[in-house]
């Protein structure tokens, strides 16, 4: 089976959309997280991966959206999470309260968390990265520091797609990976998609305008 792998999503529907147009064809999509928060669309991009089933744990950023809770959120997370909260309706709310914070898929053999298999908030750096986060499962599947690397042991993979709405790692491109379980291969890929709508849907949603402005140089 090959999956097709997103994270931090953070309401960036122009990403999204550019990043499931250039994928290639999979059996099932996975998602470790943060679908809303910062971005201008939070609405549009929890209705892409309710309609398609895709299989998603729950961000630190979905959570403070629908517990009413800031956690230690800069000026720029804060904003975009009070704005989610005014846009998303009844049933978008629900979707994201429903999701877990963790959960198996492929017959338990992939793990999806958001932060890591212990704590969902800790952020797991690449430095970080060992057989020791394989409880069992083949895969792990991690999100939360927007940037983009896997690990290949003897025990199975340790895996981060990256950001599909707002990368940190240096380049400007949504990211996601593709996970082949027949052959335990991860395929890192970008793709590129119109910066400039989403400065311009910045503005228009009135949300603090560095939001935009970083995602032209992926920090």
């Amino acid at each position: 089976m090959r999956f097709g792998v997103i994270s931090d999503v953070h309401a960036n529907a122009v990403a999204l959309r550019a990043v499931l147009d250039d994928m290639p064809p999979v059996d099932g999509l996975l998602c470790a997280g943060d679908v809303v928060g910062y971005g201008p669309a939070p609405g549009e991009c929890v209705d892409e991966l309710a309609g398609r089933d895709v299989a998603s744990v729950s961000g630190n950023h979905d959570r403070a959206v629908v517990t009413d809770t800031a956690f230690r959120f800069n000026d720029m997370a804060r904003a975009g999470v009070e704005y989610a909260r005014e846009q998303l309706t009844d049933a978008q709310l629900s979707w994201l309260a429903d999701l877990p914070t963790e959960r198996r898929e492929c017959d338990g053999y992939v793990k999806l968390v958001h932060g890591h298999p212990d704590d969902p908030d800790h952020y797991t750096r690449t430095h970080e990265f060992s057989p020791t986060l394989l409880r069992g499962e083949a895969v792990l599947v991690m999100g939360h520091t927007h940037v983009q690397h896997h690990e290949t042991y003897d025990e199975g993979v340790v895996m981060n797609p990256g950001s599909v709405g707002q990368p940190r790692d240096g380049d400007s491109r949504a990211a996601y990976a593709v996970l082949d379980m027949d052959d335990g291969t991860v395929e890192e890929r970008r793709v590129e998609y119109d910066i400039r709508r989403v400065q311009e849907q910045v503005r228009e949603a009135g949300l603090p305008e560095r939001i935009g402005s970083r995602l032209e140089d992926g920090r």
